[in-house]
């Protein structure tokens, strides 16, 4: 298979307007929902194939640094668009005006939570939203796999990343720091061979092994705290605040949050947990879970989900500062990471690591999918949606956004019709 050049991967785009960024990622932001596998094939759908901004390796290249830092990975994927098109300032205006419109849905049933102490139902939309999305990353997934498998190696590793993380349940973590490492070993084992250092490639294989084993012993730790922490919250139904809350606290808990989380949303799940039900005290159980409710059927981040705590603990200023405490580490994040992903991709060394970092992310996205797919096809019209999706999409080349304004409104109307038949 044809690899791209160092050269043609990183071809820098005719400079863009901050308001052009501000227009398109508002819109993705209002839109984009389905979480992060579904942004990112949003972003390509888009920005790749679209609007030409950057080519499939070049956006391989960026997804692959995302993973390798923390913080919300389709928020850091809208950083680093908008500094490929309009530099530092297109790095902020991209980032922020994809929060955006997340952080001003989530205020507004935040407060409706707060006022009527009930979430909106929005069961209707989703119906028919979801079946698109899972046509869209598909379509993603499809043409992002085709560059990342890059040799016969980097296809069993994508396979193996799958097959591990779907039904070994081993997390993302190990998997994709350990098919970097792999890769990295791997593709340069015959340059370190011919210099008689054979000692990388078997304490590869040993460290990647580890790192399996450490995930496993993870998962059962985390499977163990999750059971005792559901059987306590069927015993405690509120959960006396033991810390006085205070703004300054809520902003600082945020940043560090911010600062060290990986993984998927479920992953913020347990920090949320970990800090303001068990440390603070400042949430009951059921509050959290309506907190994470609410990230998951909104648009945008899911990370938006400290605004509502932010918003449940302090009205709006408590909104604000939780947003901008939890997402301004990923700004930084990204400004560091930026200038070095050229560097990363013309190194004949490190090249192979960001291969494998690309490879790991593929499969996961595939994982993703899989769980998304479960939970949506449900019937014979969620199943005809998809398809129906795909086609336009491939066929016929529509906006995904219009296809998931156009799902919603589908799955609406078919369960009006239904209640009144």
């Amino acid at each position: 298979m044809t690899t791209t050049s160092p050269a043609a991967t990183n071809i820098p785009p005719r400079p863009g307007s901050l308001g052009e960024l501000a227009r398109i990622f508002i819109r993705i932001g209002f839109t984009a929902f389905g979480g992060p596998a579904a942004h990112i094939a949003l972003f390509q759908d888009e920005f790749v194939k679209r609007r030409g901004w950057l080519t499939d390796q070049h956006f391989l290249d960026l997804l692959g640094a995302t993973n390798l830092i923390p913080g919300p990975n389709s928020t850091e994927m809208a950083m680093h668009i908008g500094q490929v098109r309009a530099g530092w300032r297109g790095l902020i205006v991209a980032g922020a005006c994809f929060i955006l419109p997340a952080a001003l849905l989530v205020g507004l049933l935040s407060w409706a939570y707060v006022t009527y102490n009930q979430l909106p139902a929005v069961g209707w939309l989703l119906y028919g939203i979801k079946p698109v999305i899972i046509a869209v990353i598909a379509q993603a997934i499809y043409t992002l796999g085709r560059k990342a498998a890059k040799s016969t190696f980097y296809i069993v590793l994508g396979v193996a990343i799958f097959v591990l993380a779907l039904f070994g349940g081993v997390s993302e973590i190990p998997l994709l720091f350990g098919g970097a490492l792999l890769a990295l070993l791997v593709m340069n084992a015959g340059k370190w061979r011919e210099q008689g250092a054979r000692l990388p490639l078997a304490g590869g294989a040993v460290g990647f092994i580890v790192l399996l084993i450490a995930s496993a012993r993870e998962l059962l730790a985390n499977a163990q705290q999750t059971v005792l922490a559901t059987a306590e919250a069927t015993q405690v139904l509120t959960v006396a605040a033991q810390v006085p809350f205070a703004l300054s606290e809520l902003f600082l808990t945020f940043l560090k949050i911010g600062s060290v989380i990986y993984g998927s949303g479920y992953v913020l799940i347990a920090f949320l947990e970990t800090e303001f039900v068990t440390r603070l005290g400042w949430l009951t159980p059921t509050q959290l879970l309506d907190a994470v409710a609410i990230g998951q059927f909104t648009p945008g981040p899911v990370f938006t989900t400290a605004t509502f705590v932010g918003y449940t603990l302090g009205g709006v200023p408590g909104a604000a500062l939780a947003t901008l405490g939890i997402f301004l580490p990923a700004f930084a994040f990204v400004a560091l990471i930026h200038p070095l992903v050229p560097r990363i991709r013309q190194s004949p060394l490190l090249s192979a690591l960001l291969d494998g970092v690309n490879a790991a992310a593929i499969a996961l996205m595939a994982v993703v999918t899989v769980g998304i797919a479960r939970a949506a096809l449900v019937d014979w019209v969620t199943v005809a949606l998809a398809v129906a999706a795909g086609v336009l999409l491939i066929r016929y080349k529509v906006n995904s956004t219009l296809l998931i304004v156009g799902g919603g409104v589908v799955g609406v109307l078919y369960q009006l019709l239904l209640r009144g038949g």
